[in-house]
């Protein structure tokens, strides 16, 4: 996603003018799941890309992943990341998950490194009804801004 430099196009411009480009490298993925009668969920920690289950859920491998973002812009500036609280997923059937509590490995005043670019890695939990399974595809929306 490149950030126009008006506001309505949903842009960020820091104070020197450079604006903020958001390149999404990697998709979170949550792997492959089995939803059995009582639900359950799926967490992908950011640190470490580790998949915890919980709830009726049987593991049916894949590639479980935590998102990757790389923002460019003003070398050395302080940036704030938003991510939504959260986030319905549609399986094309009707049927929708919900993911929550979406964070970041970010410290807590982030910045823009020498050569203008910061990356973080984010998850969060997908929770799914009774026997909900389905192919799951939504949109994370992650804004950043100049502090």
């Amino acid at each position: 996603m490149l950030c126009a430099p008006d506001k309505a196009a949903g842009a960020a411009v820091g104070t020197a003018g450079a604006p903020l480009r958001i390149d999404v490298e990697t998709r979170l993925d949550m792997g492959r799941i089995a939803v059995g009668a009582m639900g359950g969920a799926v967490e992908i920690d950011p640190a470490s890309g580790a998949r915890r289950l919980s709830g009726d859920v049987v593991d049916l491998g894949g590639f479980a992943l935590s998102g990757t973002v790389t923002v460019r812009g003003e070398p050395g500036a302080g940036v704030r990341v938003i991510l939504p609280a959260s986030v319905d997923l549609e399986s094309g059937h009707g049927r929708t998950a919900r993911v929550t509590g979406l964070v970041t490995d970010l410290a807590a005043a982030p910045r823009l490194g020498p050569d203008g670019r910061l990356t973080f890695r984010f998850g969060g939990r997908l929770q799914v009804a009774a026997q909900d399974d389905g192919d799951y595809r939504g949109r994370i929306p992650v804004t950043v801004e100049y502090q």
